[in-house]
């Protein structure tokens, strides 16, 4: 019998207890920023420099050049295609100089750019009338873009990936 009143008072203890911090009040996440988390102003300043140089880059697949691709894209660039190939800075540049790659129009859309200290994830859908090597085509892919701001202060495409979206 004095198990069973033990039993019965541990599981009420329990059950009280369960109950009660179920009513107790949670502390807001959202009341303190974290230590070190950057002003909303200067999360909004990276996010608009960040859209300023996907921008400069995708006019510049349009109409490249040597300088302007190298300047928005990091040394140690890694560009996957949505056929699985992937091009380093060397390879990414030099297939737009020489026509492997010619975009005649880029359109980006549904464009995401998340900042999170010297990194920003850009996701949005491409559309493209091609010429690549001559042969004239049309592209429609999903990108995640992964940028980088170096140590000269600049925001240089990192690494690429495309995916064709389900039919």
């Amino acid at each position: 019998m004095p198990k069973k009143i033990i039993l019965i008072a541990a599981t009420a203890l329990a059950l009280a207890a369960v109950g009660g911090c179920a009513q107790m009040p949670r502390p807001s996440m959202a009341a303190a920023p974290m230590a070190g988390a950057p002003s909303t102003a200067t999360a909004t300043a990276a996010t608009a420099a960040v859209t300023a140089a996907a921008e400069r880059l995708r006019l510049a697949m349009i109409d490249p050049t040597p300088a302007a691709l190298g300047a928005l894209v990091a040394d140690d660039l890694s560009y996957g295609h949505s056929g699985g190939r992937v091009d380093t800075k060397t390879s990414f540049i030099a297939d737009l100089m020489d026509g492997k790659s010619d975009f005649v129009t880029l359109v980006i859309s549904d464009q995401t750019v998340r900042v999170t200290g010297d990194v920003a994830v850009v996701r949005h859908t491409l559309t493209a009338d091609t010429n690549d090597a001559g042969k004239p085509g049309k592209v429609a892919i999903k990108v995640l873009g992964v940028w980088q701001r170096q140590a000269d202060g600049a925001w240089r495409l990192l690494a690429r990936q495309a995916v064709r979206p389900p039919v």
